[in-house]
């Protein structure tokens, strides 16, 4: 019998972590092509939504995530535009505080949430609740000294608006497809086993990491490799129609998008899991006509040594 390494429990945390919100890529550069009817450059490639940054030695630096702003793809509509904005569950506390200045500059921002429609938390998250996947963030801000993004988002702000399945539409859609809870953790968990041939070096990175004198620094870049190392894993969770994670969720934030554009509203962000954002780019290509024109970067995790901060 194969026996399960270390690096592949790191590994289905990390992507357990990811599928809620999270996905990594290395940086690279967007194909671009000019806008219809302007000379305003749009990307027609595939969309990067979270980064690991390095240095010349190839040590990470940072993990960031990315702002990137959709347009009408004719360059004579100036309006709507949509900011998919990747949300990273934790991070650090001044990626929070620069999400909360830029969120009072939209019209209206859609978050996510599993929660009765009209849902807004409460200052500091006190009522984030007992579900799996918020205890497993908020356990992971204390173990990689990081902040939860429940407790560190202005949601009372009045142009925040609830854009999420409730509980009861969020269990139908997973029961219309057969899924729960643990078939989806099982099938991260099965990826991660699938790579095992890849852990190897991560073996060594989390023994080292747990007794590294600054744990949380080493823990984090252990995450962040991981993070980057299985980027794939979503489409293996998601498979061919999707899931109610991902899609079905999606679905109902495209809806309410929907609403605010047609009651007028013109600079708009949606604030969900990175991990939720190249379905959100599809659709608002071939539904809303909108096409990605810029990309902004916000460092999430801090990945270098205190001194060099």
């Amino acid at each position: 019998m194969m026996a399960v390494r270390p690096a592949i429990v790191l590994a289905a945390c990390a992507i357990f972590l990811a599928v809620a919100g999270q996905r990594a890529g290395l940086a690279a550069e967007q194909p671009k092509t000019k806008r219809e009817g302007g000379k305003k450059e749009a990307s027609e490639g595939k969309v990067q939504f979270l980064r690991l940054v390095r240095d010349a030695k190839r040590n990470p630096l940072s993990m960031e995530a990315a702002i990137v702003r959709y347009a009408p793809r004719d360059c004579r509509q100036s309006h709507p535009t949509v900011d998919l904005v990747a949300a990273v569950h934790i991070g650090e506390k001044a990626y929070y505080r620069e999400l909360n200045r830029r969120f009072a500059q939209y019209d209206v921002v859609l978050y996510e949430l599993v929660a009765p429609e009209g849902t807004r938390i409460a200052p500091g998250g006190k009522d984030v609740g007992k579900h799996p996947v918020s205890m497993l963030q908020s356990f992971m801000t204390d173990v990689l000294e990081l902040e939860f993004q429940l407790r560190a988002i202005d949601y009372t702000r009045p142009n925040l608006v609830h854009a999420d399945l409730s509980p009861e539409e969020f269990a139908q859609a997973m029961r219309k497809r057969g899924e729960s809870f643990w078939t989806l953790f099982l099938r991260m968990w099965g990826y991660a086993m699938s790579r095992q041939a890849d852990a190897a070096e991560s073996d060594a990175a989390l023994l080292l990491a747990l007794f590294s004198k600054d744990r949380a620094l080493a823990l984090k870049r252990a995450f962040a490799e991981q993070f980057e190392q299985f980027g794939g894993s979503l489409s293996a969770l998601e498979g061919p129609d999707g899931s109610a994670l991902i899609a079905d969720r999606n679905k109902k934030a495209l809806e309410v998008l929907r609403k605010q554009i047609d009651a007028g509203k013109k600079q708009i962000a949606i604030f969900y899991g990175a991990g939720h954002m190249e379905d959100f780019d599809k659709h608002l290509r071939e539904d809303f006509g909108l096409v990605p024109i810029e990309t902004r970067w916000l460092v999430a995790w801090d990945l270098k040594p205190q001194k060099r901060r």
